[in-house]
């Protein structure tokens, strides 16, 4: 029976991938590649938008022209992530897709460029990942990760759980910023067909998924996606627009096929316009201030995603060790730096990753399907442009729902890790921000144990990472005191 449900048993497709001791299958790893590409490939979408309309200092928008360059923008995303997740495949051998990291994408267009140029902003994003892979070389990464103790590192994913849950429900404008924080609708009810839609797609999903039907995730999204086109077809919804234009629209794409705009012809002009010292030039230590909050986001983000997904999918080792985890932090290293010559901002390990493990995801082969997926989306554009937020988010709830499960491993009855556990928990959804649930998290484990005169039990490297931290949180003010 295992020869007929993993046919690259005993072959060198097994062997690299570890597909038969991990214990998975071939047909696992392309369902679970498939909704991994489904539910990241927005970024495709995204990314343009919060990149392609700011201007730099000089009036120039990405790509040097005075006009914004959407589609150049999408195609060079598309590109990247479709690199870099295959290297991540292939090289670190983990379930991970990578993109431009959302955060770090906003940070580097309003935080630097608007106050530079966009050349002198990705050379600081190459810049972060030459950092990043020297700590990477060096051991630090490594050392800093071990450091860290067994119930924060299980808190992490259990935060990026209700993270990923959180970013569903919003994605899909199910839940709106208001008063109260979030609220569902308006008034607790449904208010639009593109929500409607989202609550099946959940429903279906979670009976799916209940009754362990393999590919239940998948389907779910294509049963969704298929709901949605008809929706849009007989009802002409449109997308949402800025200023509170068209609120029951789709939020970000419509489910609708174009047959003029089936095939697109990708360029490369954002490659290699950088500028490793312009940023330098307009004011050392806001360039150096930037650097520091470009790798320590960037370096627990990914640390933590590598982790919570390893977990969720079943592959760490006896020890409890990520397999292969030089490697992964390696290529994720990498991925800041060709972000940055890539002109789409540092590029990272994603999260919504879960959500093909979800799908039986457990080695790198299906990160190769998800980046060929990537890859294909700069050519074909119906990839990217069918299937709405609303059909690939409830993969994101149900998925945190999985990750949520691992909250038993964590001993609350000690309120020494308890507390810092709960922070780190509350603190990503809430903020909307992994580091921050991280930092605080760390914060408050050493602040315990120091005033718990248990300084004895906490690794040095906690301690430089918390004080990193407080100088991270404290940029703003440390600007004010520096004058940048």
């Amino acid at each position: 029976m295992a020869t007929t449900t993993n046919m690259a048993t005993g072959n060198t497709l097994d062997r690299w991938f570890e597909i038969t001791k991990r214990g998975a299958t071939v047909a696992g790893e392309v369902r679970g590649g498939i909704v991994t590409f489904i539910t990241m490939a927005y970024i495709v979408v995204l990314n343009p938008l919060i990149l392609g309309y700011v201007k730099d200092s000089t009036g120039l928008y990405l790509g040097g022209g005075t006009a914004p360059n959407i589609a150049l923008v999408a195609a060079s995303t598309a590109i990247v992530a479709g690199v870099l997740t295959l290297i991540m495949g292939l090289y670190g051998r983990v379930p991970l897709g990578v993109a431009a990291g959302l955060g770090l994408n906003g940070f580097v267009a309003y935080g630097i460029a608007s106050q530079t140029t966009w050349k002198a902003a990705m050379g600081l994003v190459v810049l972060e990942g030459i950092i990043i892979m020297v700590m990477v070389l060096t051991g630090f990464r490594r050392a800093v990760f071990n450091s860290v103790p067994r119930g924060l590192l299980y808190a992490i994913g259990v935060g990026i759980g209700l993270f990923i849950t959180l970013i569903g429900f919003v994605d899909a404008g199910f839940v709106r910023a208001g008063i109260p924080l979030v609220k569902m609708g308006t008034g607790g009810t449904l208010t639009s067909w593109p929500e409607a839609v989202f609550v099946f797609g959940l429903l279906v999903t979670a009976v799916l998924v209940a009754r362990r039907t393999k590919g239940g995730i998948l389907i779910g999204i294509l049963a969704t996606t298929a709901l949605a086109l008809i929706v849009e077809a007989q009802l002409k919804l449109g997308p949402q627009l800025p200023g509170g234009v068209n609120p029951n629209g789709w939020s970000l794409t419509v489910p609708k096929f174009d047959a003029n705009n089936i095939v697109s012809t990708p360029k490369f002009d954002l490659f290699g316009q950088i500028d490793l010292t312009g940023a330098f030039k307009f004011g050392a230590v806001a360039a150096v201030l930037a650097i520091f909050s470009l790798v320590l986001a960037d370096f627990f983000d990914a640390m933590g995603t590598v982790y919570a997904v390893s977990t969720e999918a079943g592959i760490l080792d006896e020890n409890g060790e990520v397999p292969h985890f030089d490697q992964i932090l390696q290529a994720d290293a990498f991925a800041a730096a060709l972000g940055g010559f890539g002109g789409t901002s540092s590029n990272t390990a994603y999260i919504e990753s879960a959500s093909g493990v979800g799908e039986g995801a457990k080695t790198g082969l299906a990160s190769v399907v998800t980046g060929l997926l990537l890859l294909l989306s700069a050519f074909v554009a119906p990839l990217t442009n069918v299937i709405p937020h609303e059909a690939a988010t409830p993969a994101l709830v149900i998925v945190g729902f999985l990750m949520m499960t691992h909250v038993k491993n964590i001993n609350f009855d000690d309120y020494e890790i308890g507390i810092p556990a709960f922070l780190t928990i509350v603190l990503m959804p809430f903020t909307y921000d992994i580091g921050v649930g991280i930092g605080a998290g760390f914060i408050s484990y050493c602040a315990i144990k120091l005033f718990n005169g248990k300084t004895k039990e906490v690794k040095p490297l906690m301690w430089v990472v918390s004080v990193a931290f407080i100088a991270y949180f404290a940029i703003h003010p440390l600007r004010q005191v520096f004058g940048v």
